[in-house]
């Protein structure tokens, strides 16, 4: 039943129109002005940053949506505001009923129908491209990628070399209580603590572990992968920008989980081929010693250098390794 309230009923049925007419000249006031500077102002500082491809992309979708809800945000504070305002119970008059409205408009019905369905269904839209497109952009896709970028090989196809001359660094993440280690099968197979990666080059980590659950994340890198025992976890991703990052684990992984932290950096490809090769010559004779290079390991034969813990051997907090 439609209920419209007479014009004696509330001192502001008079001018409901003209309240209407006022809040929407707020909104979209405070709407036009606060939506390009949370694009173009806020946008660009967003998390994760733009280090890499795969943390650019993140950026723009957090920026796109953030923009999006802007409007919306702004309307619920600007009605807010305005009822606090104007619609409040003054002070020594009898408590009244509110301003009554239209209740069961089909206009108001259909026209917050399609405004919200619209929303929704762009942002579907775009989620779902921006999950495509960049194919691979930073978040762990299992052993099987679904979508990988142009040109990338599969870490069980890949051709042993070194050099400059490959289009796609791969990169072993071992996780295990309490840090990572790295494994380089293009150079020898050999196991490092730390983490150089070289700019503008293609990159494809296989994230893994030797224990119980962790999460490899590199989150200026723009790169979340969970580190499973006996799965091998694929991300890509291409640094673009010269510069240091945090490598942290984000899976509770038991006591000493927040001491799990690593440091690394992006430097040149001369830089890097540099490292690279100086690490895979002094550690050939431990290489020797290490597992055959595989996607995964199993800690009943052995580990990657000796580096986790098995059966009941407590392991000793990093501070006393």
């Amino acid at each position: 039943m439609t209920t419209i309230a007479t014009e004696g009923a509330h001192p502001l049925i008079a001018r409901q129109g003209n309240h209407f007419r006022k809040i929407l000249a707020v909104w979209v006031l405070l709407a036009g002005v606060g939506t390009p500077l949370v694009y173009f102002v806020l946008g660009p500082h967003l998390a994760p940053g733009t280090q890499t491809t795969s943390a650019a992309s993140q950026q723009f979708d957090l920026t796109v949506l953030l923009t999006l809800s802007t409007p919306v945000v702004l309307a619920v504070y600007v009605w807010f505001g305005y009822a606090l305002i104007f619609f409040r119970q003054p002070k020594g008059v009898p408590l009244e009923n509110g301003v009554w409205i239209k209740r069961d408009s089909v206009a108001i019905q259909m026209t917050w129908l399609f405004t919200t369905g619209a929303l929704v269904l762009s942002l579907f839209t775009f989620g779902t491209y921006e999950l495509i497109a960049p194919a691979g952009a930073g978040g762990g896709e299992g052993p099987n990628p679904i979508w990988t970028p142009a040109g990338a090989r599969t870490a069980a196809t890949w051709s042993p070399t070194s050099g400059t001359n490959h289009t796609e660094l791969q990169v072993q993440v071992i996780a295990q209580q309490w840090k990572f280690t790295y494994r380089w099968p293009q150079f020898g197979g050999m196991e490092t603590t730390g983490l150089d990666l070289p700019v503008n080059t293609p990159i494809q980590f296989n994230v893994t572990s030797l224990d119980v659950i962790h999460s490899f994340w590199p989150y200026r890198l723009g790169v979340k992968a969970d580190a499973n025992p006996g799965v091998n976890n694929v991300a890509y991703t291409t640094a673009t920008q010269l510069g240091p990052f945090t490598v942290r684990c984000d899976e509770l992984c038991g006591l000493w989980h927040g001491a799990m932290v690593d440091k690394g950096a992006v430097v040149s490809q001369a830089t890097f081929y540099s490292w690279v090769t100086s690490r895979e010559s002094a550690n050939a004779a431990l290489t020797k010693e290490l597992p055959k290079y595989s996607l995964t390991y199993s800690p009943s034969v052995g580990g990657a250098g000796g580096s986790y813990y098995s059966g009941n051997d407590l392991p000793k907090p990093p501070s006393e390794k």
